[in-house]
């Protein structure tokens, strides 16, 4: 079956990150995740502390440079290590670990402006938390807005204010919106971040945060497996049967659910997530990415669905 999906070079029928990219840049472009070393206000003791029961050491950015070398010393092992997979290519520097917000905003500019003024930059992208977006640090993110292509990545995880005490949030719902807002009003690109199979969520309750960041129709959004990793309070939990991971199936039934909901319009820059080999303990089937990303075209094949099929106004 001919896939009629319009924001698609290939067999996907959702809108993909490698889609706009080359759409937008005529080229192909990657990110490179870096560490700045910042940490979160629920570490540090501000609103509390340990971090979010899945985070490992490393904050999410367990794949990102190592955060004993300077940004741009990262920047360019990282970007040696992907030019492997892609000889030619463009570049956006990615702020994955922790809150990339969490500074003042000096330090914030000695951070990404020296990545930003590398050859082949066309963006930056930043990670951070929807409370902290003090409105010095939203003045500086309008100003980058106007220079490159940025993208600030809100981590939302779940619209459900119990789950996120669950999971040591430390902040709200209305708190994400407010965040969220702040950001939209003047223009910035947001992409929301959502985790597929947190303690406590059934499907319902997973589809309902996803209809409810469908109706912020944002740049883009990321979901993500829940992954239970080694040394984490979250792994303690699972050990004493507290949950259970989702399996293949489910996982993969939930995404193309979420995907038929979801704008078509909304950029999907991530379906699943990579769990390092030696810290993973569930799912261990989410080890075998592409097959994962196999089994939801295959789905919305037999459905004969699209992203945003079933997204109302």
């Amino acid at each position: 079956m001919k896939n009629s999906f319009e924001y698609s070079l290939d067999n996907k029928r959702y809108h993909t990150w490698n889609y706009h990219l080359m759409n937008k840049f005529g080229e192909k472009v990657f990110k490179v995740s870096l560490n700045a070393g910042f940490t979160c206000p629920n570490i540090d003791g501000t609103k509390g502390y340990g971090g979010c029961i899945y985070c490992s050491d490393a904050g999410s950015g367990d794949f990102a440079g190592n955060p004993c070398d300077s940004v741009l010393e990262q920047f360019e092992k990282v970007k040696l290590k992907m030019h492997k997979k892609w000889e030619k290519a463009k570049y956006i520097p990615y702020f994955q670990a922790h809150t990339n917000t969490y500074a003042p905003v000096e330090v914030l500019k000695e951070k990404f402006e020296p990545v930003l003024a590398q050859d082949g930059v066309v963006g930056l992208s930043i990670a951070t938390r929807a409370d902290c977006l003090c409105d010095d640090v939203i003045e500086y993110l309008c100003d980058l807005s106007k220079r490159t292509y940025l993208i600030v990545e809100l981590g939302l995880q779940t619209i459900f204010d119990k789950t996120g005490e669950l999971i040591n949030r430390c902040h709200t719902y209305k708190e994400f919106l407010d965040g969220y807002k702040k950001l939209t009003d003047r223009g910035i690109n947001v992409c929301v971040h959502l985790i597929i199979g947190l303690p406590g969520e059934d499907k319902k309750m997973i589809l309902k945060s996803v209809k409810e960041v469908a109706k912020l129709k944002p740049h883009a959004v990321k979901l993500h497996l829940l992954h239970i990793l080694k040394g984490t309070r979250l792994a303690k939990m699972y050990e004493d049967n507290e949950f259970r991971a989702l399996t293949r199936e489910e996982y993969v039934d939930i995404i193309v659910d979420a995907l038929e909901i979801l704008p078509k319009e909304t950029i999907i820059q991530r379906l699943t997530g990579d769990g390092a080999k030696d810290s993973l303990i569930a799912p261990l089937w989410s080890l075998k990415k592409f097959c994962v990303l196999n089994e939801i075209d295959k789905e919305m094949v037999r459905r004969n669905s699209y992203q945003g099929c079933k997204c109302t106004e």
